[in-house]
C-alpha cells in the first residue's frame, strides 16, 4: 500500500488525497513525509474500496 500511495502522488497530483498529503507532509522533514505516507496509504486503502465497492471515483482522480 505505501508504495501504492507514493505511486498515487506521482501519477494522481491532482486527485483531493495527494493534495491533502502536500499540505499537510509536503514540506515537513523527511521523517513526517514517511509518517504522512502511511496516513495517505490508509485513506488510499479506503478510497479504493468504495471505488471496488461501489463505484466512487476518489476526488479529483482521474480514471482513464
Amino acid at each position: 500500500m505505501v508504495e501504492l500511495a507514493w505511486s498515487w502522488l506521482k501519477f494522481q497530483p491532482q486527485s483531493k488525497l495527494a493534495q491533502w498529503y502536500e499540505e499537510r507532509y509536503g514540506i515537513g522533514s523527511k521523517r513526517s513525509r514517511r509518517i504522512g505516507i502511511v496516513a495517505l496509504a490508509r485513506k488510499l486503502l479506503v478510497a479504493l474500496w468504495k471505488f471496488v465497492e461501489f463505484g466512487e471515483v476518489p476526488e479529483g482522480a482521474i480514471v482513464s
